[in-house]
């Protein structure tokens, strides 16, 4: 029977990258892996096609000598991969499992003399092993919500949470003080248990005694043999000036303590900024709106505007129309990794009037005389213009 095309057995193009083989690859092993598919023989064979598949095209020379000759560039002296030689296996049995674990990852960050199976483990129940390796703890993270001037300028705070700490009653060993861990009579202090699915072996994290190797005599009676019991944190932060919303801080070790000797986690303090009643964010950028009398829009003069760090003076022109803005130089954000300051831009708004006295009623109708204004000229060359839609 013709063996099946591999990238066609992927779900690939011919001129596929080493990424989207890898991605491809990462699907369908998923998808056929027999711990998906319990006594299924076609899943179980598939699985082992494109594991097949994958060890070849991976492989840039024994790429290009399938691309060139197909199935028959690795045809051995026996008709088959297997041969001297040839392609899957390169000469002898090839574990499909070997590639699986290439692509999902293998370990972690190592705490204590290990770090556990990595992705290939978490999915299908192995990993763990080696007896009592240290297995990290888990990162956290804390929404902080500060305002837009302790962003701009930069704020200490101090936060309060609850994580796991190290038992002190055990010192993390999760016995009671006095008692011992003796190994475990199901895997023999290996951590992990091997089973057999036909032609492939699978290793699984031991049921006894978690993977740890060991059980404990008498678990602790402050953490239970957990080795960890929670506890309120306290923390005080430096938060820099110029972190927007979505900005993350990482406070190293100050995460979730590890199990039997692991590294502590990382704390992540995720931020996130209030909303300003007068100011906009435009990256490092401030906007803000000021209503001016039409007055000193009209004669020009200096005005005071609130900025965040303080009152700065800004110049109206003459003649100024509403809408106009202008800009603050460096009177913005300060940007996060250094180098420089946003601006404030400042849109005004000409004010009108909403009640005259007399006296200020009859001025204005004089300057609207002096002006011409009781023609509408203005009016009238807009009427003149729209006529012809009309």
């Amino acid at each position: 029977m013709a063996k099946e095309d591999y990238y066609e057995l992927l779900g690939v193009q011919k001129g596929a990258t080493e990424e989207e083989l890898k991605k491809a690859y990462r699907k369908k092993a998923v998808q056929f892996h027999p711990d998906k598919n319990p006594g299924n023989k076609e899943a179980e064979e598939m699985f082992k096609k494109v594991s097949e598949a994958y060890d070849v095209l991976k492989d840039p020379e024994k790429k290009a000598a399938y691309d060139r000759y197909g199935h028959a560039a690795f045809q051995g002296p026996g008709g088959g991969p297997g041969g001297p030689g040839g392609g899957y296996g390169g000469g002898g049995f090839h574990d499909p499992f070997d590639i699986f674990r290439e692509v999902f990852g293998q370990g972690g960050r190592g705490g204590g003399g290990g770090g556990g199976g990595g992705i290939f483990d978490e999915m299908f129940g192995g990993g763990g092993g080696g007896g009592d390796n240290g297995r990290d703890g888990a990162d956290l993270r804390y929404d902080l919500e500060i305002s837009l001037e302790e962003a701009a300028r930069g704020v200490e705070k101090e936060i309060s949470f609850r994580k796991n700490v190290t038992c002190e009653r055990c010192t993390g060993s999760g016995a009671e003080p006095g008692s011992k861990r003796t190994t475990c009579p199901t895997c023999r202090g290996a951590g992990q248990v091997r089973r057999s699915g036909g032609i492939i072996v699978f290793t699984q994290t031991c049921p006894t005694c978690g993977g740890a190797g060991s059980r404990i005599e008498k678990p602790c009676t402050a953490c239970h043999g957990e080795g960890r019991t929670p506890k309120t944190s306290k923390l005080n932060v430096r938060i820099p000036g110029g972190v927007d919303s979505g900005s993350r801080l990482r406070s190293s070790g100050n995460g979730e303590a590890g199990h039997s000797g692991g590294q502590a986690g990382d704390l992540y303090i995720v931020i996130t900024v209030k909303e300003h009643e007068l100011f906009e964010r435009h990256g490092d950028d401030l906007f803000c709106e000021i209503p001016i009398k039409f007055t000193l829009a009209t004669l020009g003069g200096t005005i005071e505007v609130p900025t965040l760090f303080g009152k700065a003076s800004l110049k109206i022109p003459a003649a100024t129309q509403s809408g106009t803005t202008f800009r603050l130089r460096s009177k913005g954000m300060p940007q996060l990794r250094g180098g420089g300051q946003g601006d404030q831009l400042v849109r005004v708004h000409v004010e009108v009037p909403t009640s005259l006295t007399s006296e200020q009623r009859k001025a204005l109708e004089e300057f609207a005389r002096i002006c011409g204004d009781a023609d509408h000229p203005v009016a009238k060359s807009w009427f003149d213009k729209a006529k012809k839609f009309f």
